[in-house]
């Protein structure tokens, strides 16, 4: 059965803002059919039920949210990010790491890591920090790397405890599998249970701010330029991610919980956006097929 050009026009929107590609198959998605190990996670592994479920679509605009805080991380994307010239450029970048990490085998998802480390190197140069005083910064950074890898695990299990299912292993499961994906990062000693993230993301505190160009990123990031078909979703989601942050962070952020039921509405449109893209993503596809592919190999020879 054919779509209404409607809903295949914005299916194709939404394809585009998280891969690069209108059908959702660009050449870094076809590539998780190639490789020779099933990856450092894995079937069954709490960082894919999590990662394959449609809340992560509310997590990347939670990730954000919280990103802009540090002044270092605002410093890089306000000086050297292609949000405002190439938003859908930016986003789909972070899908391909994220996703890259979570599915492709270890190669792969080193070699994705390193990549993204190199891109770094080029990200510097000063920030205000709370009293005034300028401090050089690298987007590679021990403290920045930190807070990137703590804000990205934070909205990935905060989203899928939120609106996703049971998590294998629970909460502390993901945030121990993912803390792989801080050390491919360069983080030292990441957190490896809730507990330790909560806190890991609190000691953060004193350095935290609001300023001009957190203001700046926020509406931004509360209307960006995605067109009819997606817009008034997108706004549903944008809604639901302000209201899933913990209290202490959306005041940082100057915003306000959401007068309606922004969390259940938020549940509807996920679930709408299942059905719209299928149950399925494109990533997983190809991913079992490499794994279909080794099982095959490593059964004896008649």
């Amino acid at each position: 059965m054919q779509r209404p050009a409607l809903l295949s026009r914005a299916r194709a929107r939404i394809l585009v803002m998280f891969s690069g590609d209108p059908d959702g198959t660009p050449a870094w998605v076809r590539a998780l059919e190639t490789g020779d190990d099933e990856g450092y996670f894995g079937p069954g592994s709490a960082v894919w039920e999590v990662h394959s479920g449609i809340p992560t679509v509310v997590a990347g605009i939670r990730a954000l949210l919280m990103q802009t805080l540090h002044p270092g991380a605002m410093a890089g994307v306000h000086d050297h990010s292609r949000y405002r010239e190439d938003p859908l450029g930016r986003l789909s970048g972070t899908v391909r790491w994220v996703l890259t990490t979570t599915f492709a085998d270890r190669a792969q998802a080193a070699a994705g890591c390193a990549w993204v480390a190199r891109l770094h190197d080029s990200v510097r140069g000063d920030y205000a920090d709370a009293d005034g005083t300028m401090r050089p910064y690298t987007a590679g950074d021990a403290d920045l790397v930190g807070w990137v890898h703590c804000v990205f695990a934070d909205a990935f299990i905060g989203s899928h405890e939120t609106w996703g299912g049971p998590v294998p292993g629970g909460s502390d499961q993901y945030v121990r599998e993912w803390a792989t994906a801080g050390e491919l990062m360069g983080m030292v000693d990441p957190p490896r249970s809730r507990a330790e993230l909560d806190a890991a993301i609190a000691s953060y505190l004193p350095v935290l701010r609001r300023d001009a160009r957190v203001d700046e990123a926020v509406r931004w990031l509360r209307r960006p330029p995605l067109g009819r078909g997606v817009g008034p979703a997108y706004r549903v989601l944008f809604a639901g991610a302000v209201a899933s942050l913990p209290d202490q962070y959306r005041e940082l952020l100057g915003l306000r919980r959401p007068r309606w039921p922004a969390i259940a509405l938020t549940g509807l449109a996920l679930r709408w956006m299942r059905l719209l893209l299928g149950s399925e993503s494109s990533s997983l596809h190809f991913t079992r097929r490499r794994l279909e592919r080794l099982a095959t190999d490593r059964q004896p020879s008649v």
